[in-house]
């Protein structure tokens, strides 16, 4: 199951002792706070857990599957997430 946005609103909530509106608040300022500094191409660093960064990619040719024309693809910008060295150690406990 994967862990959504309500889940995340819901745990806050509960942790912290706060009605689940304001914990909704939080959440989505936070998320507001990190999109547009991606927007900015600026790094988000959050220690002990990951980095995301936006990486810039390059033209590069590709092929329409219904034609099998070959075309250029636009260059692109993506959000890459890099996991923290405590994070990777933890995902791999017990293994």
């Amino acid at each position: 199951m994967a862990l959504t946005k309500q889940i995340i609103v819901e745990s806050v909530a509960e942790k912290l002792d706060l009605k689940p509106l304001q914990a909704k608040g939080i959440i989505e300022e936070l998320l507001e706070i990190m999109k547009s500094t991606l927007a900015a191409e600026e790094d988000i660093m959050i220690s002990g857990f990951s980095k995301f960064q936006v990486k810039k990619k390059s033209p590069r040719k590709g092929r329409n599957p219904a034609t099998s024309k070959e075309m250029i693809l636009d260059g692109r910008r993506v959000v890459v997430f890099k996991c923290s060295g405590k994070l990777r150690d933890r995902i791999n406990e017990g293994q």
